[in-house]
């Protein structure tokens, strides 16, 4: 089994989730993405948050919220993605930007249009009561 490794943001307003969704693609994702030679998961978090959807997160909020594994996307049998996920607040506005063709807010309901890992994050959130 191989894993890649992914950084994920969570963010909840009014009890829905921030998803995204990649230019050419039609599965949804929570935002994030992979760490670059060097970066600490702060660092790359705060990257990959800016580049994606035009946000500047506050380091000093930023918290670890768990750590989840599953298939990967688009990828052969045996190889897993391990996300491992953060909240924190913000300033600016959220908007697609780089590789992000739309910003959408999800309830429990939607997890089947993400990936499977997203899907057991969606049903972790729900577990907690923190989203519909």
């Amino acid at each position: 089994m191989s894993y890649i490794e992914k950084l994920a943001w969570i963010h909840i307003q009014d009890r829905k989730i921030l998803i995204t969704l990649s230019k050419g693609k039609d599965t949804w994702y929570i935002p994030g993405g992979k760490r670059e030679a060097g970066e600490s998961d702060l660092q790359a978090l705060i990257r990959e948050i800016g580049e994606e959807l035009t946000v500047q997160l506050f380091p000093e909020t930023v918290e670890f919220l768990g750590q989840f594994e599953g298939k990967a996307h688009e990828q052969p049998d045996g190889v897993n993605v391990r996300m491992i996920c953060y909240s924190g607040d913000y300033q600016g506005t959220l908007k697609a930007s780089g590789e992000i063709a739309e910003v959408r807010w999800f309830q429990h309901s939607e997890r089947h249009k993400c990936t499977t890992v997203d899907a057991t994050i969606f049903d972790w959130l729900k577990e907690k009561d923190l989203i519909d």
